[in-house]
């Protein structure tokens, strides 16, 4: 995959690196940026999130996807040339101008690789948001933006914002192949790589952005997959149903939930580590005030709880309030 015009050095605040640093290693010396970002996190400015949302690995599948995200034609899409296209049909038009019957013929071709191999992907949806109360249409132009810069004349791709939700989104959809015949795989390096720049767009509108590991801002559960969390909204998970009762039964054991908490645990270590380092560095370069503001920060972080564990302490506080509103009232 092509990443654009600049090349990305990983995350800017490497906290765990920073943590690793031995004794006789030579002092971090931070960047402006990362003195930028690091004063954006502590003051909590809104976090961007990027994810990848399925995706269609046939034809008819692609053109429900379009579907999906165009609201049944009521939507205009805006496709990588610039221009608008709505109404019934024209999410087929796409499929034929983006010559996805040519590639499904090619993915179908036999393969000799190794067993099991899932149907390869015609096209991804990918989710850009940020929460409630962000100007959709300087949301929409940072997406337009980014998108320009990450794939133009490499890899078709047109995009539709949503402001039917509390969070206003756009959903890009984009070729898996590019016009020179190279795939594009995500992985959790490249969402990391796209949140950044995506957060840079943003603030090229003027819009308050932000993009840091979950890790280093303290927050520990990580997303339900897409269809699982729906389910939840609905009230209809019976993934998250099995993962209570299983809870509940370890917790009528006397057990504690094991489930990550171990790494958790280390991973925290580690960030709280990096973060002690980033004060030095700040108190060195000059930046007292802003090393205050990072101590307090980190001194107010969540408990760094698994998500097994989450659900183990509500479970305890449901059963606590059951056993209050049932217990007797004296005047």
């Amino acid at each position: 995959m092509n990443s654009g015009n600049r090349a990305f050095e990983g995350p800017l605040l490497d906290l765990r690196g920073f943590a690793r640093r031995g004794p006789g290693e030579r002092s971090i010396i931070l960047t402006p940026k990362q003195i930028a970002q690091l004063a954006r996190t502590v003051r909590r400015v809104p976090e961007v999130m990027v994810k990848v949302s399925g995706g269609a690995s046939s034809v008819a599948g692609a053109v429900a996807h379009l579907r999906y995200v165009d609201r049944q034609g009521e939507l205009e899409i805006e496709t990588d040339e610039g221009r608008p296209v709505q109404g019934q049909g024209s999410e087929r038009l796409l499929a034929t101008d983006w010559d996805l019957e040519m590639l499904a013929t090619e993915n179908a071709k036999p393969y000799r690789g190794k067993a099991g191999r899932q149907a390869s992907k015609l096209v991804h949806n990918v989710v850009f948001s940020m929460p409630q109360g962000t100007p959709p249409d300087k949301l929409l132009e940072a997406v337009r933006r980014f998108a320009r810069e990450q794939f133009a004349l490499q890899h078709r791709y047109a995009f539709v914002l949503h402001t039917d939700q509390k969070h206003p989104h756009v959903h890009l959809i984009v070729k898996v192949q590019s016009e020179r015949g190279q795939r594009l795989n995500i992985r959790k390096a490249t969402l990391r790589e796209w949140r950044s720049r995506f957060a840079e767009q943003l603030r090229a509108q003027g819009v308050a952005a932000n993009a840091t590991e979950r890790a280093v801002r303290g927050q520990t559960r990580g997303a339900f997959k897409d269809p699982i969390y729906r389910a939840i909204q609905r009230g209809a998970s019976r993934h998250l149903q099995a993962r209570l009762l299983r809870i509940a039964d370890q917790l009528r054991q006397g057990l504690t939930p094991p489930s990550g908490q171990a790494e958790l645990a280390r991973t925290r270590e580690a960030v709280v580590s990096g973060w002690q380092s980033t004060v030095d560095a700040l108190v060195a370069a000059g930046q007292g005030a802003l090393a205050a503001q990072v101590q307090e920060f980190v001194r107010h972080m969540p408990p760094a709880l698994s998500t097994d564990a989450q659900l183990a302490l509500q479970l305890r506080q449901a059963t606590r309030s059951r056993a209050r509103a049932q217990e007797p009232r004296t005047r």
